[in-house]
């Protein structure tokens, strides 16, 4: 800003003197005085101007700010057509097998791993003491049956009192009953396969004694195997829809076994899992997994029942203790919250909705917590070719 004095004789105020411009020097230097002030007043109300528009600025940028999401497509409940667990494949049946009677024993027949055929003996207990005590049991029985026999034969002819007769039949029947079980316990002490099958383990050797039902062998049914899988109380209730079963396994790669359904346990164990014991069916095969080996067992659900919405889990959150979840309206570019009802939450982390929400509709699935009714909000594009994974 410049200033022009043309009369020297117009008194100059400042706050603590004035100058009657007589004295040319003195009108120089306030003159400049005045000037500098000027500008000084000048930069200053230009940076306050400046910095009032960068902050009206940046305050624009924040409220344009869009919100990125990540939405999934509700779909209908029938478009999950299986279900696939781990499994183990079990001998159809395994058991322990004991002597009935105590003793040392003899003499041992079978090696874990033999195949043993049914009745076949696996080991002997020592029979001497069983034997003897048979011998004498035979001989008092021979005598009492002859004795009992005849006063049969008398009270036949009424020639005994009926009190005779008595305890001649109820002797017989003690001494037959001991006979039998002497019979039985010599014949104990010969240790046989219930089944065809494999020896699983030996837990005792040759004279050493064991007692009565103490384990000796462990034994595997050679018959069909079955596999063991323990589902959770989300498919559990969904049994009646079960509609056929397979499993594969590494070890036979490209090779799908077809199942069939023996039994669903009705009790959950301590895991709140639900037991279900399947079998292999189909034609025999030369090869199929071995009792031990682990497989994915998949069943296949019928469609029809299945009308119900699938959605996220991370979909859902609650406004007032109601299940809410975020709708994307494409063509606004906005979001509205909408109720939903739900029917079950599944184990792959997905839920089933039956009202709320309509197949073909996309869900924020990710960001649900920091988003307002009517917000307009961009999507998350998806991962590149090269991006496996969506981690970059």
């Amino acid at each position: 800003m410049n200033i022009f004095v043309e009369r020297t004789d117009i008194p100059i105020r400042t706050r603590s003197h004035t100058f009657t411009g007589k004295n040319n020097n003195e009108r120089l230097i306030i003159t400049a005085l005045f000037r500098k002030s000027m500008k000084r007043s000048a930069i200053i109300t230009l940076c306050g101007l400046l910095l009032a528009a960068a902050g009206c600025r940046q305050q624009g940028e924040r409220t344009e700010t869009v919100k990125t999401v990540k939405v999934h497509t509700a779909a209908t409940r029938g478009e999950r057509q299986s279900i696939t667990l781990p499994g183990k494949v079990k001998a159809s049946a395994e058991i322990d097998l004991a002597f009935r009677i105590s003793g040392p024993i003899a003499k041992v027949s079978a090696t874990e791993g033999q195949f043993v055929r049914k009745g076949q003996v696996v080991a002997e207990m020592d029979s001497r003491d069983y034997a003897i005590q048979l011998s004498a049991t035979e001989a008092e029985y021979t005598q009492i049956k002859a004795e009992a026999e005849r006063i049969i034969k008398l009270y036949e002819r009424q020639s005994v009192s009926e009190n005779d007769y008595d305890k001649a039949v109820a002797g017989l029947q003690q001494i037959t009953a001991r006979y039998d079980a002497h019979r039985n316990a010599l014949s104990d002490t010969k240790l046989r396969a219930p089944f065809d099958g494999y020896i699983q383990k030996r837990y005792f050797d040759r004279n050493e004694t064991v007692n009565a039902g103490m384990s000796v062998f462990s034994i595997i049914s050679a018959d069909v195997p079955e596999v063991e899988i323990n589902i959770p109380a989300v498919e559990f209730i969904q049994r009646d829809l079960f509609e056929s079963c397979s499993c594969t396994s590494t070890l036979y790669p490209g090779r799908t076994f077809p199942l069939e359904l023996i039994s669903i346990n009705r009790k959950a164990n301590l895991n709140q899992l639900y037991t279900v014991r399947l079998r292999f069916s189909g034609e025999p095969l030369p090869s199929k997994p071995s009792p031990g080996m682990t497989v994915m067992v998949s069943i296949r659900l019928k469609a029809e029942g299945n009308a119900q919405v699938s959605i996220p889990l991370t979909a859902l959150f609650e406004i007032d203790h109601t299940p809410t979840v975020w709708v994307y309206d494409e063509a606004q570019q906005t979001v509205s919250a909408r109720t939903v009802r739900i029917s079950e939450i599944l184990s792959d982390g997905t839920l089933t909705v039956s009202e709320g929400v309509k197949a073909g509709e996309r869900v924020v699935s990710a960001g649900v917590h920091s988003l307002s009714d009517g917000e307009r909000v961009k999507l998350l594009p998806p991962a590149t070719a090269t991006n496996v994974g969506g981690l970059l």
